[in-house]
């Protein structure tokens, strides 16, 4: 399945703001929080409807609600700023954290908490990983969710914003999967922070960023 870049002028300019560096921790959660909305209405177009009938105070009518089970599962720390959003889609939607976090030196994600029951208990999951810079962290958070029996065409990766070779590393790594970013920035540096970016998204939502 193609990756999905969206091209919005609401999104463009809420993502401007977040690459500034002088924008506070509210602005840049209430930003995050508006991004990742867009990102879930959009990645929800094809979810399957099942109808039902109903009474209007004026007539009869037959409406619809979504048929498939979501689970949500963002990555910590950052990811929590997506959760809020996507809970606003979807409130009955339980919420699996995943702690995953990259070692400064190898890069390399490391795992220490997940929140997933013995057995899946939904049908579609929405991965919630705010910044893609490697794609190492996504890239093992698509790992225990295969493990625990979610089929790769029932999760979807939603990202505020990657980089090219992180996304490309998702992609060869897990052919097929869907995934909605709102924006895609050329590079990374050495350390493995994307370029031009806007920093540290779990320090500048948690206004923990060190002067």
């Amino acid at each position: 399945m193609p990756r999905h870049v969206l091209s919005h002028p609401l999104v463009n300019a809420r993502l401007s703001n977040l690459r500034l560096a002088t924008t506070s921790a509210k602005d840049f959660r209430e930003g995050i929080h508006d991004i990742s909305f867009i990102l879930g209405v959009e990645a929800s177009q094809d979810l399957e409807e099942q109808t039902f009938d109903g009474q209007t105070p004026i007539g009869p009518f037959t409406g619809s609600i979504i048929k498939p089970r979501i689970g949500l599962t963002p990555i910590l720390r950052a990811g929590l700023g997506m959760t809020d959003a996507l809970l606003t889609l979807f409130p009955a939607a339980p919420v699996y954290h995943l702690g995953l976090f990259r070692e400064k030196v190898s890069l390399q994600p490391v795992e220490y908490y997940s929140k997933l029951p013995s057995v899946p208990n939904v049908d579609i999951c929405f991965l919630l990983d705010p910044l893609v810079a490697t794609g190492g962290t996504a890239c093992a958070a698509l790992a225990m969710l295969l493990d625990w029996g979610i089929p790769l065409n029932r999760i979807k990766l939603l990202v505020v914003l990657g980089s090219e070779p992180g996304l490309r590393h998702i992609e060869s790594s897990y052919p097929g999967l869907e995934i909605w970013v709102a924006a895609v920035d050329p590079s990374i540096t050495h350390d493995g922070l994307i370029s031009p970016g806007l920093g540290d998204t779990g320090d500048r939502l948690f206004n923990t960023t060190r002067e």
